[in-house]
Protein backbone atom coordinates (compact mmCIF):
# COMPACT_ATOMS: atom_id res chain seq x y z
CA UNK A 1 0.00 0.00 0.00
CA UNK A 2 1.17 3.52 -0.74
CA UNK A 3 1.62 5.54 2.39
CA UNK A 4 1.85 9.29 2.64
CA UNK A 5 4.90 10.29 4.60
CA UNK A 6 5.66 13.67 6.12
CA UNK A 7 6.85 14.96 2.73
CA UNK A 8 3.70 13.89 0.86
CA UNK A 9 5.43 11.16 -1.14
CA UNK A 10 3.32 8.41 -2.74
CA UNK A 11 4.25 5.29 -4.65
CA UNK A 12 3.05 4.62 -8.18
CA UNK A 13 3.20 1.63 -10.53
CA UNK A 14 4.30 2.64 -14.02
CA UNK A 15 3.17 0.74 -17.10
CA UNK A 16 3.15 1.12 -20.87
CA UNK A 17 0.24 1.50 -23.27
CA UNK A 18 1.20 1.93 -26.95
CA UNK A 19 4.70 3.24 -26.11
CA UNK A 20 3.36 5.86 -23.66
CA UNK A 21 4.00 5.80 -19.90
CA UNK A 22 1.13 5.73 -17.43
CA UNK A 23 0.98 5.20 -13.68
CA UNK A 24 -1.48 4.16 -11.01
CA UNK A 25 -1.36 4.87 -7.29
CA UNK A 26 0.05 1.67 -5.81
CA UNK A 27 -2.67 1.81 -3.13
CA UNK A 28 -5.16 0.88 -5.88
CA UNK A 29 -3.07 -2.00 -7.24
CA UNK A 30 -3.64 -5.46 -5.79
CA UNK A 31 -1.21 -7.46 -7.94
CA UNK A 32 0.24 -7.86 -11.43
CA UNK A 33 -0.34 -11.07 -13.37
CA UNK A 34 1.09 -12.52 -16.55
CA UNK A 35 -1.41 -12.40 -19.38
CA UNK A 36 -3.73 -15.40 -19.33
CA UNK A 37 -6.64 -16.48 -21.45
CA UNK A 38 -9.72 -14.31 -21.06
CA UNK A 39 -13.26 -15.67 -21.31
CA UNK A 40 -15.19 -13.32 -23.59
CA UNK A 41 -18.57 -12.04 -22.36
CA UNK A 42 -21.27 -11.71 -25.07
CA UNK A 43 -22.57 -8.17 -25.67
CA UNK A 44 -19.99 -6.59 -23.37
CA UNK A 45 -18.55 -3.20 -24.38
CA UNK A 46 -15.60 -3.49 -26.76
CA UNK A 47 -13.06 -2.36 -24.13
CA UNK A 48 -14.16 -5.19 -21.84
CA UNK A 49 -12.11 -8.16 -22.96
CA UNK A 50 -13.91 -10.64 -20.66
CA UNK A 51 -13.16 -12.29 -17.32
CA UNK A 52 -10.33 -14.29 -15.81
CA UNK A 53 -10.36 -16.76 -12.96
CA UNK A 54 -8.46 -15.28 -10.04
CA UNK A 55 -8.31 -17.83 -7.24
CA UNK A 56 -11.86 -19.00 -7.88
CA UNK A 57 -13.36 -15.56 -8.53
CA UNK A 58 -14.33 -14.16 -11.93
CA UNK A 59 -12.57 -10.82 -12.40
CA UNK A 60 -13.49 -8.56 -15.34
CA UNK A 61 -10.58 -7.58 -17.59
CA UNK A 62 -10.62 -4.28 -19.45
CA UNK A 63 -8.34 -3.15 -22.25
CA UNK A 64 -7.14 0.32 -21.32
CA UNK A 65 -5.84 0.87 -24.85
CA UNK A 66 -9.35 0.38 -26.26
CA UNK A 67 -10.85 2.53 -23.51
CA UNK A 68 -8.46 5.34 -24.48
CA UNK A 69 -9.19 5.04 -28.22
CA UNK A 70 -6.04 3.13 -29.19
CA UNK A 71 -5.60 -0.22 -30.94
CA UNK A 72 -6.35 -3.33 -28.84
CA UNK A 73 -3.54 -4.53 -26.57
CA UNK A 74 -1.56 -7.17 -28.46
CA UNK A 75 -0.60 -10.35 -26.63
CA UNK A 76 3.18 -10.44 -26.20
CA UNK A 77 5.57 -11.94 -23.69
CA UNK A 78 5.37 -8.64 -21.73
CA UNK A 79 1.57 -8.24 -21.76
CA UNK A 80 0.18 -8.28 -18.24
CA UNK A 81 -2.98 -7.79 -16.24
CA UNK A 82 -2.86 -5.22 -13.45
CA UNK A 83 -5.43 -6.16 -10.80
CA UNK A 84 -6.85 -2.95 -9.33
CA UNK A 85 -9.58 -1.93 -6.94
CA UNK A 86 -11.70 0.91 -8.28
CA UNK A 87 -14.34 2.70 -6.22
CA UNK A 88 -17.93 2.53 -7.38
CA UNK A 89 -20.58 4.25 -5.29
CA UNK A 90 -18.52 3.82 -2.14
CA UNK A 91 -17.66 0.16 -2.73
CA UNK A 92 -14.57 -1.44 -4.20
CA UNK A 93 -14.77 -3.20 -7.56
CA UNK A 94 -11.92 -5.53 -8.45
CA UNK A 95 -10.94 -5.55 -12.11
CA UNK A 96 -8.01 -6.36 -14.31
CA UNK A 97 -6.47 -3.79 -16.64
CA UNK A 98 -4.46 -4.99 -19.63
CA UNK A 99 -1.12 -3.27 -20.15
CA UNK A 100 1.60 -3.73 -22.75
CA UNK A 101 4.13 -4.06 -19.93
CA UNK A 102 4.78 -3.00 -16.36
CA UNK A 103 7.86 -0.91 -15.67
CA UNK A 104 8.52 -0.14 -12.02
CA UNK A 105 7.24 1.19 -8.73
CA UNK A 106 8.48 4.72 -8.12
CA UNK A 107 7.87 7.54 -5.67
CA UNK A 108 6.62 11.03 -6.37
CA UNK A 109 6.07 13.96 -4.06
CA UNK A 110 2.82 15.84 -4.46
CA UNK A 111 4.62 18.94 -5.68
CA UNK A 112 6.16 16.91 -8.55
CA UNK A 113 2.73 16.21 -10.03
CA UNK A 114 1.32 18.86 -12.35
CA UNK A 115 -2.38 19.08 -13.15
CA UNK A 116 -3.40 17.59 -16.50
CA UNK A 117 -2.95 20.03 -19.36
CA UNK A 118 -6.03 21.77 -20.72
CA UNK A 119 -6.74 20.24 -24.09
CA UNK A 120 -9.97 21.93 -25.12
CA UNK A 121 -13.58 20.93 -24.73
CA UNK A 122 -13.44 17.89 -27.06
CA UNK A 123 -10.88 15.97 -25.01
CA UNK A 124 -11.90 14.26 -21.77
CA UNK A 125 -9.13 14.30 -19.18
CA UNK A 126 -11.06 13.94 -15.91
CA UNK A 127 -9.51 10.49 -15.39
CA UNK A 128 -5.97 11.91 -15.42
CA UNK A 129 -4.88 12.72 -11.87
CA UNK A 130 -1.83 14.58 -13.10
CA UNK A 131 1.35 14.51 -15.13
CA UNK A 132 4.97 14.19 -14.15
CA UNK A 133 8.30 13.18 -15.59
CA UNK A 134 9.99 9.85 -15.11
CA UNK A 135 13.52 10.28 -16.35
CA UNK A 136 13.16 12.20 -19.59
CA UNK A 137 9.63 10.96 -20.39
CA UNK A 138 6.28 12.37 -19.41
CA UNK A 139 4.05 10.04 -17.43
CA UNK A 140 0.29 10.33 -17.07
CA UNK A 141 -0.95 9.43 -13.61
CA UNK A 142 -4.41 7.90 -13.90
CA UNK A 143 -7.23 8.10 -11.38
CA UNK A 144 -8.61 4.55 -11.75
CA UNK A 145 -11.78 5.59 -9.91
CA UNK A 146 -12.55 7.97 -12.79
CA UNK A 147 -11.30 5.98 -15.79
CA UNK A 148 -14.59 4.09 -15.92
CA UNK A 149 -18.04 5.50 -15.33
CA UNK A 150 -20.28 3.99 -12.66
CA UNK A 151 -22.33 2.46 -15.48
CA UNK A 152 -19.23 0.83 -17.03
CA UNK A 153 -18.13 -0.54 -13.65
CA UNK A 154 -21.63 -1.87 -13.05
CA UNK A 155 -21.52 -3.70 -16.40
CA UNK A 156 -18.07 -5.08 -15.54
CA UNK A 157 -19.16 -6.25 -12.08
CA UNK A 158 -22.37 -7.78 -13.47
CA UNK A 159 -20.45 -9.58 -16.21
CA UNK A 160 -18.04 -11.04 -13.66
CA UNK A 161 -20.93 -12.17 -11.44
CA UNK A 162 -22.67 -13.66 -14.46
CA UNK A 163 -19.60 -15.74 -15.31
CA UNK A 164 -18.83 -16.73 -11.70
CA UNK A 165 -19.08 -20.52 -11.15
CA UNK A 166 -21.81 -20.13 -8.51
CA UNK A 167 -23.93 -18.16 -10.98
CA UNK A 168 -24.00 -20.94 -13.58
CA UNK A 169 -26.68 -23.61 -13.07
CA UNK A 170 -24.46 -26.44 -14.32
CA UNK A 171 -21.78 -25.49 -11.79
CA UNK A 172 -24.33 -25.43 -8.98
CA UNK A 173 -25.59 -28.90 -10.01
CA UNK A 174 -22.06 -30.25 -10.13
CA UNK A 175 -21.42 -29.01 -6.60
CA UNK A 176 -24.63 -30.63 -5.23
Amino acid sequence: MAEMDAGGVRQYLSFVLDDELYALDIAKVREVLEFQSVTRIPRAPEFMRGVINLRGHAVPVVDLRLKFGMQATPQTVDTCVIIVEAAMEGEGVILGALADSVREVFELAGEDIAPPPRMGTGVRSEFIHGMSKLGERFIMILDIDRVFSAQELTVAAASAAQDAPSARPEAALAEA
